[in-house]
């Protein structure tokens, strides 16, 4: 792994659950999974980790507020506000707030409610 791809644990971040729907019924072959919004907050100086995959978690992101570097494949990528980054199965990444405002994000993605 580069450096760009070494992440510290999680800090700094906050998280509400906006809403979910149970997918079971909605779309064949979706038992047990549920679509999910969530409002993320990173403080400044905080970091969205450690380094993770979405392999059966896609879903895509958008900056309220602030700015957000993505950090895949050792290249780190600022977003915000605006339209963020999507994340599928190819997707592995850690995330932090370089800024000085919190950045918030508003993550959208279909989750195994069991897990």
């Amino acid at each position: 792994m580069g450096v760009e791809e070494v992440a510290p644990e999680t800090k700094g971040v906050s998280v509400e659950l906006l809403a979910t729907v149970d997918l079971a019924g909605e779309i064949e072959g979706m038992d047990g999974r549920q679509l999910r919004m969530r409002k993320v907050t990173i403080e400044p100086g905080g970091i969205f980790g450690p380094l993770h995959d979405h392999v059966g978690q896609p879903g895509t992101v958008y900056i309220l507020q602030g700015t957000i570097t993505d950090h895949r494949d050792g290249v780190a990528t600022v977003y915000g506000p605006g339209p963020g980054w999507p994340e599928d199965r190819n997707t592995t990444h850690w995330l932090e707030n370089r800024g000085t405002v919190p950045a918030v994000e508003v993550s959208v993605d279909i989750v195994n409610k069991f897990a």
